[in-house]
């Protein structure tokens, strides 16, 4: 590409890593002659001296969910301003299967890794503390952190809308959440649930606290059993927005009213929560906001040598949305 442009391997190198130590016309020359050759930079190869790549690792349970969408758009955002790249893998719930995803990433020499999950397998931890590279947990709040968080609390979350349930009335709360092995956040959320049931002075009753798989239908059976099976129960909380979709479907399908018949809530603000009808009450979460501290605090680590902000915990917090299916 040097002899395409008429200029020497180190003016090549310059014009494409530190463009402003050439000249406007001979940056063009250089980018001319990329565009013609159809040249990709080699990142790990440029970083060599640093033993790391351009590259950073994020690990979800599913890629399907669409809760990570804005995480993962305000952290691409941020990371590509910056010349960063965003790769992103699925563990399915796994511990094992994060484990070795993080093998992977380590072998690619990623320069930070963003996890989901905050519950590793003691030899994804051991791996990583011995990598050296900064870490963000962004799922949950951990009570031991592996390095630096950025999220929400869930158990505070959920013991804030049970609260608010009980505040407003209803007696007989049911609670349904994804399945809590190796989901640290469903753990916490029915903590919090039966936190505020205790604090309200209300009786558990294990007939009305339910863990399903993800989706409408799940959520539909959900609001079927429970009242079935409990007729007195007044209110659902469905610690997860798609359920909170079908529960309501099924809800309008059999003619009982929201929330004359059953009250409803849900955990996270997705759009058509607010659009149907009843609209639903819900936790607002700072999906897109979690995402961009995490790029900005992994940026400040790799890039200023920030090591003040090794073991920080940001808490976004959250917001409660009264609507009218409660």
């Amino acid at each position: 590409m040097a002899v395409r442009a008429g200029v020497s391997t180190m003016t090549v190198s310059r014009a494409l890593n530190e463009p402003g130590k050439v000249s406007e016309e001979m940056r063009e020359r250089v980018l001319r002659a990329v565009r013609e050759i159809g040249y990709l930079p080699n990142h790990l190869a440029g970083s060599l001296s640093s033993n790391r790549s351009t590259t950073i690792g994020l690990i979800v349970p599913s890629i399907d969910n669409s809760i990570y969408t804005q995480t993962v758009k305000g952290l691409s955002e941020v990371l590509k301003s910056s010349g960063f790249q965003l790769m992103i893998a699925e563990s399915g719930y796994d511990p094992n299967e994060e484990e070795e995803l993080i093998t992977v990433f380590l072998s690619h020499r990623v320069s930070g890794l963003v996890l989901h999950s905050t519950e590793h397998t003691p030899q994804a931890t051991e791996k990583i503390r011995k990598s050296g590279i900064p870490v963000v947990e962004n799922g949950n709040i951990p009570r031991e952190p592996l390095d630096m968080v950025v999220s929400f609390s869930n158990y505070d979350a959920s013991y804030a809308m049970t609260m608010h349930l009980g505040r407003l009335g209803y007696r007989k709360i049911a609670f349904a959440s994804l399945y809590s092995v190796h989901n640290d956040r469903s753990q916490d959320r029915l903590q919090g649930y039966h936190a505020a049931l205790n604090q309200l002075g209300l009786d558990p009753d294990p007939r009305i606290v339910l863990e399903t798989e993800r989706g409408l239908a799940a959520g539909a059976e959900v609001m079927a059993r429970v009242v079935q099976s409990v007729p007195e129960v007044d209110a659902l909380f469905c610690a997860g927005d798609v359920l909170a979709v079908g529960a309501l479907f099924e809800c309008q399908k059999r003619g009982w009213t929201v929330p004359g018949r059953i009250a409803l809530a849900s955990f996270d603000d997705v759009d058509l929560l607010r659009h149907v009808s009843p609209s639903v009450t819900t936790l607002r979460l700072p999906r897109y906001d979690i995402g961009e501290r995490t790029a900005r605090i992994l940026l400040s680590r790799i890039m200023d040598g920030a090591e003040h902000l090794r073991g920080s915990v940001v808490d976004l917090k959250f917001e409660l949305i009264q609507r009218e299916s409660t």
